[in-house]
């Protein structure tokens, strides 16, 4: 059997041009991978500088590449696993994803938003972003861009969640199926790590350090509510202790009430003026709608998290839309699902769910760090 698999990791090698790779858990089971070099701020955000993005920095550890599936997770045996042609994993919440990531041995992990922010920043920068199933099976906006069915249909018919890798080379992030990452516009939403919203204020594990992901207990989960990891933004993009006076924050531009129902937002720095007061309103516009606060000039550091737009609409191929709730703590999900339209996109960012949610629409995949 492991004969087998060496075989395949020389295959997926040398067709993709070394691009993408195997990785053995500590099991020796495979998961397909794609490589990600190293990349710096000025290679990503519009006047960015030399430093290396942030997800390349784990523990003051700088790492030449990182590794993400290259499909949308499966569970096999508690443990996530990278794989084409499967029904991707779904119904299970943050900490779940995580645990299906670390169950894989040392430096498995569920991959940062700060990687995902950088793979999405690629994109735009390269001119791919990469389309998906955002409309039952199909792409929203090509509709003749299809996926494979990997699940029951709904109660009209129609696709829901496809087969992982099905879609053309379009729905890869470099739009090649041999070398890219599929499916991160559309099909599931994925849970990222590092990052949450605590009463609108931004807080993240800062650089890549939620990588080391390590947690025999409550108090050394590093990524738990308690964590004392978690650090807020100041208005430079600076890592300051969460609660800090003018922290970074997002907060609806008027009262949201109490009605379920997407309203505007910005980026500020401050106090909110228009905290939730329930759990039913929820901002919601497309990432590129999202302004700063007169006054307020977006740091570096929101732009290369993709917490703000670099760039407008056609930038991002008028994809990718950007959800929040300032009320508690809310966790990210990225990439949007079979039903978002435009509002899928590599960049979207979705801050409404709470740590415990899940859906069969909110699925992940595993990333890896280390030497292999």
């Amino acid at each position: 059997m492991k004969a087998n698999f060496d075989s395949l990791k020389l295959t997926v090698e040398g067709m993709s041009g070394g691009k993408n790779t195997v990785i053995f858990d500590d099991m020796g089971m495979p998961s397909i991978m794609v490589r990600i070099p190293q990349m710096k701020f000025s290679e990503l955000i519009t006047g960015g500088t030399q430093d290396i993005h942030d997800a390349f920095i784990c523990n003051e550890v700088t790492y030449d590449c990182l590794y993400i599936g290259k499909y949308h997770a499966i569970v096999v045996n508690g443990r996530a696993y990278s794989l084409a042609g499967k029904d991707p994993a779904v119904n299970m919440n943050f900490d779940q994803a995580r645990a299906y990531c670390r169950a894989k041995g040392a430096g498995w992990h569920l991959p940062t938003n700060a990687l995902y922010a950088a793979i999405a920043l690629w994109c735009k920068a390269n001119g791919t972003q990469p389309h998906g199933n955002t409309s039952y099976g199909a792409d929203n906006a090509k509709p003749y861009e299809k996926g494979f069915a990997s699940c029951a249909r709904d109660g009209s018919g129609r696709i829901q969640r496809t087969a992982t890798g099905s879609g053309p080379d379009s729905w890869y992030h470099d739009f090649n199926s041999a070398t890219g990452i599929a499916d991160l516009c559309g099909n599931v939403w994925e849970w990222a790590g590092g990052l949450r919203l605590v009463d609108g204020e931004i807080q993240v594990i800062p650089y890549g350090n939620a990588m080391a992901d390590i947690y025999a207990d409550a108090s050394k989960d590093i990524q738990g509510p308690s964590s004392t990891l978690w650090k807020a933004l100041d208005k430079d993009g600076n890592f300051v202790a969460p609660g800090t006076a003018g922290s970074l924050k997002y907060d609806y531009t008027a009262d949201p009430g109490t009605a379920s129902a997407g309203k505007p937002f910005q980026l500020i720095a401050g106090a909110l003026a228009h905290k939730q007061t329930v759990e039913a309103p929820y901002g919601y516009q497309m990432l590129t709608a999202t302004a700063a606060k007169s006054g307020l000039t977006v740091p570096a550091r929101a732009l290369a998290l993709c917490l703000m737009p670099d760039g407008d609409a056609e930038a991002y191929d008028n994809r990718g839309g950007h959800w929040m709730r300032n009320l508690g703590e809310r966790l990210p999900i990225r990439g949007g699902g079979w039903v978002y339209g435009a509002g899928a996109g590599a960049s979207a960012l979705d801050l409404d769910a709470p740590r415990s949610g899940a859906s069969g629409d909110v699925g992940f995949r595993a990333a890896y760090y280390g030497n292999l």
